[in-house]
């Protein structure tokens, strides 16, 4: 009985780690740099918040890890800059699901995490291979040859088909794990590929000049990635638009389709969710929602950062605050310049 009590305590270890939500591998921002951590592949079962296969994925690729710790820092802070003024404002929690249960609910949000997460460490690591920082990959060189612009490709393309490539196995495996026939890993999959979507339908072209006085007699071009805000802009946007929708089984496979017949049908590059969204106007430390209370609004604004909204109608208190600005500032040949230290008083709101 000691035996089988060993097979069954087994048993519930692995179908834990099995199921560990995909999204908490974002856990790895707030762990110290990986560099000293990360000596060698051993290490990696020790690193929180990674399922089996992402462990599989350190051990094999140990020197791309600080490449994924930095796309959950880039998409955390991404989030935040998107919902800065927004009554969800991707607050993290000290627990490894850093976003609380909004991340693994099937809301809007959920859809924008992972879409976000997705295309920041496909981002992280296209930039750590052109920058020489791994082994496995570097440039894209099967970019070469003349454009029909007449120009010729040259100079270090971003290697972004390796970085979806990694983005995938990574962060997709875990999903497709859980099997084909969740919705919510439907859902998720669909989402991790519209967040890398973004990247490779915003890749722009940069051009150097050659000739006599920069006369540009030959143009030499390269594709590089959009900046990670432009990123983050056009994902807001999908989840603006964002298409709710609901599992319909068609012959053996199960597809998502819009919940209304009045939505329109989604694209690849848009982001669905399976339900609706609570307001978060109210805290609930068991789903990880810190609420609006003691938030700072904007009392003239009608927007999502104005008091009315952002308070959920509960009103707003006035307090003043003084601040201390530069000011009066002189340019004194050469080369310094003195400015006095102004103090304002400033209205401050914030929500009850």
């Amino acid at each position: 009985s000691r035996e089988k009590m060993k097979i069954v305590q087994l048993y519930v270890v692995l179908i834990s780690v099995r199921h560990v939500p995909a999204v908490t591998w974002l856990y790895l921002a707030k762990q110290p740099s990986l560099r000293g951590t990360l000596r060698d592949s051993r290490a990696c079962e020790g690193l929180k918040g990674l399922a089996e296969e992402q462990v599989r994925i350190c051990q094999r690729q140990v020197e791309a890890m600080d490449s994924v710790k930095r796309g959950a820092e880039l998409a955390i802070e991404e989030c935040q800059h998107q919902f800065y003024n927004r009554r969800w404002n991707c607050s993290t929690l000290q627990g490894l699901q850093v976003f609380g249960k909004v991340a693994i609910q099937g809301t809007r949000e959920s859809a924008f995490i992972h879409a976000l997460s997705s295309a920041g460490l496909a981002f992280a690591v296209t930039r750590a291979c052109s920058r020489g920082e791994l082994e496995k990959c570097g440039c894209d060189r099967k970019i070469r040859g003349v454009s029909l612009e007449g120009f010729q490709w040259s100079g270090c393309s971003d290697n972004l088909p390796y970085g979806i490539a990694f983005s995938q196995a990574f962060v997709d495996n875990p999903e497709r794990s859980r099997g084909v026939s969740s919705s919510r890993a439907l859902m998720n999959l669909h989402n991790n590929e519209a967040g890398r979507k973004a990247i490779l339908s915003h890749m722009k072209v940069e051009c150097k000049c050659h000739g006599v006085s920069g006369s540009c007699e030959v143009r030499t071009c390269w594709k590089v990635m959009p900046p990670f805000h432009k990123v983050g802009s056009v994902l807001k946007e999908k989840f603006e638009g964002a298409t709710e929708v609901q599992p319909k089984r068609v012959g053996s496979r199960k597809l998502l389709v819009p919940k209304s017949s009045r939505f329109k049908p989604y694209t690849a590059h848009d982001l669905v969710y399976l339900m609706a969204s609570p307001d978060f106007c109210v805290r609930d430390p068991r789903s990880g929602v810190p609420g609006t209370t003691g938030r700072q609004c904007n009392r003239t604004s009608h927007a999502t950062d104005g008091c009315e909204l952002l308070c959920c109608g509960r009103g707003f208190r006035t307090a003043q605050a003084e601040v201390v600005q530069r000011c009066s500032c002189k340019f004194h040949w050469c080369c310094s310049v003195t400015c006095k230290q102004c103090r304002h008083l400033l209205e401050v709101h914030t929500c009850q």
